[in-house]
């Protein structure tokens, strides 16, 4: 079996907005918790998600005011979703293929988090580093001690 998505989610509060909210709220809602998306709920319900580029190319670049502008009117709603047990590697090349940064999770219809590349970079470097710790270990490991 090979890692399960959950896995590389990092323990961390879920940041969301409500619809209503204007792109300066989320923009502000993303900057203090220092991720780059936010989900998008209307009670516990997932309706979108929200990302530094929606607000950067639909609110920034059309000249539109942030503070007058609601979230709903730039969040994405056609979401790409994964189940936490699902593959890594296959919600990965699904990424890849629809072109997108950030992949909410969920446990049956409970969001419980949104991955990002970075979270990705992350996960796949410390992968990386015990296995060249493992490796290392492998390689100076002297069965007996040394011979005399």
């Amino acid at each position: 079996m090979g890692t399960k998505i959950g896995e590389v989610l990092r323990k961390r509060a879920i940041i969301h907005v409500s619809p209503s909210q204007t792109a300066q709220d989320a923009a502000k809602t993303m900057a203090a918790s220092k991720v780059g998306a936010a989900a998008v709920l209307e009670g516990d319900r997932l309706v979108g998600i929200v990302t530094e580029r929606d607000i950067m190319n639909k609110v920034v670049a059309e000249g539109r005011e942030p503070n007058k502008t609601p979230v709903e009117s730039i969040m994405t709603r056609n979401l790409l979703l994964a189940d936490a047990d699902e593959d890594y590697d296959v919600c990965l090349s699904r990424m890849r293929q629809a072109g997108i940064r950030h992949l909410p999770l969920v446990k049956g219809d409970h969001l419980i988090g949104i991955v990002s590349i970075r979270d990705i970079t992350f996960f796949e470097m410390e992968k990386k580093d015990e296995e060249i710790r493992l490796m290392n270990q492998y390689i100076h490991y002297v069965p007996g001690g040394m011979p005399e």
